[in-house]
């Protein structure tokens, strides 16, 4: 069955750049009404700007992190918008660091935005979403949650603690309605790596090279589109060395192990 866009509320978090900002743009452009979130709400406006009949959206910005800040976020959504038929739980923050010389308390940090905060929003929207007959919710891992590599001790934790959740919201919630996707990033050409973090909870401040070499925001969300109107779980939008390590990983990690140490991702 054809997706009707244009009947749908879609809330996307981290929502003011990148690839928060690329979904905004394409799922706007096939008519649907976009709740827009994230940190800074001049940014969301701009993005909001961007949109396809802009008018009809909403920008509310919150801190993610801050479980007071995400109850009052929602309640805010739905007294805007009314029913959220979609939720794409995009925010997050990456990592640049080695575990050796990374902090726990900066390990934590990365767990509470990229795991917790995602899981607590989930949680506040399902009651209403059961409750209107279903929806779909959308989390947005990484192939680095498939993959351990270097730099990214934390970060592939978290990620691929978020798609083991998903799998099990799945299986608990389907009776219910309610669908759920997840989304494996490759490199994507966003700021992720400039707004990573360090061992000591700074930003890296610099552009990885495989990151400025990876799809474009755009691209991606093209792809993305496409999956999740044919009811696609599992999707994977990356390059194509990122795609081979998923398949080799399958076969054989013990192998894919080996390249990863030759290659020294970083």
């Amino acid at each position: 069955m054809k997706t009707k866009y244009k009947d749908l509320t879609i809330w996307i978090t981290g929502a003011s750049s990148g690839i928060g900002e690329a979904l905004s743009i394409a799922f706007a452009k096939r008519g649907a009404k976009i709740v827009l979130s994230g940190r800074d709400k001049k940014k969301l406006d701009v993005v909001k700007k961007s949109c396809k009949h802009s008018k009809k959206h909403i920008v509310v910005p919150f801190d993610i992190s801050d479980a007071a800040q995400a109850k009052a976020a929602y309640d805010n959504a739905k007294a805007q918008a009314g029913n959220i038929d979609w939720l794409i739980n995009n925010a997050g923050i990456s990592q640049r660091s080695l575990i050796m010389e990374t902090d726990e308390d900066v390990e934590r940090q990365i767990m509470e935005v990229d795991y917790f905060a995602q899981t607590r929003l989930t949680r506040l929207i399902l009651p209403d979403m059961i409750a209107q007959g279903g929806g779909k919710i959308v989390m947005v891992s990484s192939v680095a949650g498939l993959l351990g590599t270097q730099y990214r001790g934390a970060y592939g934790a978290a990620k691929a603690a978020l798609h083991m959740w998903a799998n099990s919201l799945r299986a608990e919630l389907h009776d219910e309605g309610i669908e759920v996707a997840t989304i494996f990033p490759g490199f994507i050409q966003t700021n992720i790596s400039i707004n990573a973090l360090t061992g000591d909870g700074s930003a890296q401040g610099t552009m990885d090279e495989a990151t400025n070499n990876g799809l474009t925001a755009t691209e991606f969300a093209k792809q993305v589109v496409r999956a999740l109107s044919k009811g696609e779980e599992y999707i994977v939008v990356a390059g194509s060395k990122e795609k081979l390590a998923t398949r080799v990983n399958r076969v054989s990690p013990p192998k894919l192990y080996k390249l990863i140490r030759e290659s020294q991702v970083k």
